[in-house]
């Protein structure tokens, strides 16, 4: 009884201390709540702190071409809130995914080496190898609607296109008039003169990737909306086999200059056969398919070496064409046709 009641007060005794602490913990932190900035500290976590003051769009005023802009970058990181899957006005859905334009195109589109868009609207109309004519912005945009965003081409007149044209152009506004900026496209590597090692894949992803992206690819979703935290990289929410990310060396490029989240291509860390290898693995897992790609390239020779899926004009492998060598198709092309590949 003695042992008992001893216990009782032991108890109440811990109880009252961890009332106190928690008191003081209280009185400390609103004493220097107005010394510290408190925000700032959960700001340097959020990917809005890598962009740089020019391309803030809080800079601007609310006339109406302003707001377009703030709807384009609106629309640019929060997509799938816009015009994806899960919202209610069925006319508003464009994207098939949840993926934001901002999981491939980092810093709202502003990232060197991770196909930057700083310039872009400038370098329209272009030639496009994949429908073998002059392409436009427009046109471009819904070429990533249908592939990267799995889902349909956007009106050219809609308001949504109106407001990403207008934000891409606002963040090229201090570009050359071509358009040409240091960090266009991605990262090059040293492309490795052997097919793609899958085990190292595996490998690499368990100990770069999984955390962020998940184990099975599924990426880490946010959790009051469909949108995502960090992408899916396989599976049914993320690009469809027509992306220009299904291609192992386009791939290997922007994961050798921005992964793991938060690298540069002044400071990488994988090696150059681990991002190859790793860019690999990714793509030879399940992912959406998309329809009529034999249409893809209506010349041929145009068409990119590891582009994965037929038909080809030279007598390589699929497989070879989905995980290398590469080297030999390259060689193939120059010697036949007299043109360099780079991807």
């Amino acid at each position: 009884m003695f042992l008992k009641k001893e216990i009782q007060k032991i108890f109440i005794g811990i109880k009252v201390i961890c009332s106190v602490l928690i008191l003081l913990i209280i009185v400390v932190f609103s004493i220097y709540s107005d010394f510290v900035d408190f925000n700032f500290i959960t700001l340097q976590t959020e990917e809005v702190h890598e962009i740089r003051n020019e391309y803030d769009v809080d800079i601007l005023d609310e006339s109406p071409k302003s707001k377009l802009v703030k709807y384009g970058f609106e629309l640019f990181q929060n997509t799938p809130n816009y015009i994806g899957p899960s919202i209610s006005d069925s006319n508003k859905i464009f994207s098939g995914n949840n993926l934001a334009c901002s999981n491939c195109h980092l810093w709202a589109g502003t990232k060197p080496f991770s196909a930057s868009l700083v310039g872009v609207v400038n370098r329209f109309p272009q030639y496009r190898s994949r429908e073998h004519k002059l392409g436009t912005i427009q046109e471009r945009i819904n070429g990533c609607m249908e592939r990267s965003m799995n889902g349909r081409m956007m009106e050219v007149d809609s308001y949504e296109m109106k407001a990403l044209v207008r934000y891409l152009k606002w963040i090229g506004r201090n570009t050359p008039k071509d358009g040409k900026v240091l960090g266009q496209g991605f990262m090059k590597i040293n492309l490795p003169n052997r097919g793609v090692n899958l085990e190292n894949g595996m490998e690499v992803y368990k100990a770069q990737c999984a955390l962020c992206h998940g184990s099975k690819g599924e990426g880490i979703k946010e959790m009051k909306n469909n949108s995502y935290i960090n992408p899916p990289l396989w599976g049914p929410d993320s690009y469809n086999n027509g992306a220009g990310m299904s291609r192992v060396i386009t791939a290997a490029q922007f994961v050798k200059g921005n992964m793991p989240y938060g690298v540069t291509y002044e400071s990488p860390i994988l090696s150059d056969e681990d991002a190859y290898d790793v860019a690999g693995y990714i793509n030879q897992q399940e992912r959406p398919i998309k329809t009529n790609l034999e249409l893809d390239f209506p010349d041929l020779t145009r068409k990119p070496v590891s582009t994965p899926y037929p038909p080809y004009i030279d007598e390589f492998s699929l497989k070879q064409h989905q995980l290398g060598p590469f080297q030999p198709i390259i060689a193939y092309y120059k010697l036949k046709f007299n043109l360099v590949k780079k991807k």
